[in-house]
């Protein structure tokens, strides 16, 4: 009870003040970018430094900076501040075609222009109010997926990379090689002695981020000679045009890849696993029956793509 007493003297705008100082790291510029005047916003520091006991912004020369207290802020602030939107935007009687609600997706360029773009569509056509933002993940957002998904929607990634959080499976995609044209193997195979010898483009290459194909060729006892790496799989082809490199992209991006100039499929000398694609979210969004729609369309765009990989 005390802690909901404790809430209930906190002004919600306190939070949309309290990020836009920790974002700026500045009065003035966070009284522009909230259009507020700079004593009302400083009004709103006081208050913020007498609850917190600590300065949040401290002068340093002629600039400030973010107390170390603050620092540890600013990694719960912007979630937050959005878990509070969501909370307020949500409707007892929620309808598609009426809505505006934004739905965020965090993804690879892969997962974008494959389910992505497809899921687009469909929102456009059912609920031409509703906002698809999607956002490129990175190593550390995949790491801290439980986390980052409290706030976002969903995230489009393979299996192999997220645990213990709900998930629908999408579509089975598959992996070939590009290679430049005039590099391209007799016949179009790929020997073993070609993965072992010739150079790489890879994406994600780290520890925690790695694509299945490319930690497979390991596990055959081969050690990629990694000459290039790069997150964006449509990206790849450019990279290893006019070289000698071997890249891996998703069956379901070959049309995309061979429209790149100088650039050909090749196969693999090797069995390479499926991909398993799917959307994640965090349990917190399962009742929410605007996402239950959202998580609808993501189902009906997999079974699209699917078909399409498999024509």
């Amino acid at each position: 009870m005390a802690d909901h007493a404790q809430l209930a003297r906190l002004d919600l705008n306190l939070l949309v003040a309290l990020d836009a100082l920790l974002t700026e790291k500045s009065v003035t510029r966070a009284a522009e970018r909230l259009v507020l005047s700079q004593p009302a916003l400083s009004a709103s520091l006081g208050r913020l430094r007498h609850h917190f006991g600590d300065q949040i912004l401290a002068r340093r020369g002629n600039t400030y900076e973010l107390t170390p207290f603050a620092v540890r802020l600013s990694e719960h602030t912007s979630t937050a501040l959005e878990a509070a939107r969501r909370v307020f935007e949500s409707q007892a009687n929620w309808s598609p075609d009426e809505s505006t609600r934004e739905f965020s997706v965090y993804g690879s360029d892969y997962g974008f222009v494959t389910v992505g773009r497809v899921v687009s569509r469909l929102a456009a056509e059912r609920a031409p109010g509703v906002r698809l933002r999607f956002m490129l993940h990175n190593p550390s957002i995949v790491e801290d997926a439980a986390t980052r998904l409290r706030s976002v929607d969903a995230m489009v990634i393979p299996h192999g990379h997220l645990s213990e959080l709900p998930f629908l499976d999408l579509w089975r995609d598959g992996w070939v090689a590009i290679v430049a044209e005039e590099h391209t193997p007799p016949g179009g195979a790929l020997t073993m002695a070609d993965i072992e010898q010739r150079p790489w483009v890879l994406t994600y290459q780290s520890a925690t981020a790695f694509t299945s194909a490319a930690r497979q060729v390991q596990q055959l006892g081969v050690e990629p000679r990694i000459e290039v790496v790069v997150e964006s799989f449509l990206a790849l082809a450019h990279f290893v045009a006019g070289t000698r490199r071997i890249g891996l992209v998703q069956e379901s991006l070959v049309p995309v890849v061979s429209a790149v100039p100088g650039v050909r499929t090749a196969t693999l000398p090797f069995d390479a696993t499926p991909i398993v694609n799917a959307v994640w979210w965090h349990p917190v969004h399962a009742r929410d029956p605007e996402h239950a729609w959202l998580r609808g369309l993501f189902e009906e765009a997999g079974a699209i793509v699917h078909e399409t990989v498999r024509g």
